[in-house]
C-alpha cells in the first residue's frame, strides 16, 4: 500500500439488529431537534462549542480543502453589532420601515406560519453565535489562492454535523441567514475570498419557547425518499 494512504479505519462490529436499533435510536434523539427562537441567557461551556466545531470539521469535503471556518461568538459587544445589522437587513426584507419589502408576497405568505419578522433579539440573548464562513479559496493551507471545491456542499454537510452535535449535547440550536450577509465577514474581521453562510444560534430555550404548529410537519419517508 502507498505511504500517501492508510488502511481504513476499523468500524464496529454489529448486527444487523443492532445496526438497525442504533440507527432507530439516532433518529429518535434527531427527531427532537426543533429551531428555536428563544433562548435564555445562561452559559454554555466553551468547551461544549470547541467539541461541536470540531466534529464540524469532520465533514466530507472536496479534495479535503476542509473549505469552512466558524467564528464563534461570545462578546456581549459582539452580538449586540451583529444583531444591529442583521435587524437593519430584516427590516428591508419584511418592509417594517414603511418601504416595499425586498422579499416577494410569496415568500412573506410562506414565512407567516412560522411567525418570523424583524426582530431578532436572540442574536444578544443567546450565550453562542457561530458564525458559518464558506472558503471559497485557500486549499487546506488556507493560502487565500488555491481554488476550493464544492464548496456550499461540504460547508452545508458541516453546519449539518455542528448542529447534530450541538443537539446531542442537550442543546438548542437556529439557523439564522439575514441577507445579504456581508456585514458578517467585516464584523468578524474575515478575509474577503470567505463568504458568511448562516449564522447558528446556541444556547438553552427559554420558558416560554415555541415551536410552530408548521414546524411539526414533516414528509413522510414515501416523499423523501425513493427506492429502485
Amino acid at each position: 500500500m502507498s505511504e500517501k494512504h492508510h488502511p481504513y479505519p476499523a468500524l464496529p462490529e454489529f448486527s444487523d439488529e443492532e445496526r438497525v436499533a442504533r440507527a432507530k435510536a439516532a433518529l429518535d434523539r434527531l427527531k427532537t431537534r426543533r429551531s428555536c427562537r428563544a433562548f435564555t441567557t445562561a452559559p454554555v461551556p466553551r468547551e461544549v462549542i470547541e467539541y461541536a466545531i470540531r466534529a464540524a470539521g469532520t465533514a466530507p469535503n472536496g479534495a479535503n480543502h476542509q473549505p469552512w471556518h466558524f467564528v464563534a461568538i461570545s462578546s456581549p459587544e459582539t452580538k449586540r453589532a451583529i444583531r444591529e445589522a442583521a435587524e437593519a437587513e430584516e427590516r428591508r426584507f419584511y418592509g417594517a420601515d414603511g418601504d416595499k419589502p425586498k422579499a416577494s408576497e410569496e415568500w412573506l405568505g410562506a414565512l407567516d406560519p412560522i411567525g418570523t419578522d424583524e426582530h431578532k433579539p436572540f442574536l444578544e440573548t443567546a450565550p453562542w453565535l457561530v458564525v458559518c464562513f464558506a472558503q471559497r479559496k485557500g486549499g487546506i493551507e488556507e493560502d487565500g489562492k488555491t481554488q476550493n471545491y464544492y464548496v456550499n456542499e461540504s460547508v452545508g454537510i458541516a453546519c449539518g454535523m455542528l448542529i447534530s452535535t450541538l443537539h446531542e449535547a442537550g442543546l438548542a440550536t437556529l439557523t439564522h441567514t439575514p441577507s445579504p450577509m456581508g456585514f458578517l465577514r467585516e464584523i468578524c474581521r474575515r478575509p474577503e475570498w470567505e463568504k458568511p453562510l448562516m449564522i447558528v444560534v446556541v444556547g438553552h430555550p427559554s420558558d416560554d419557547a415555541t415551536v410552530p404548529g408548521h414546524a411539526l410537519k414533516k414528509k413522510p419517508l414515501e416523499q423523501i425518499a425513493s427506492w429502485i
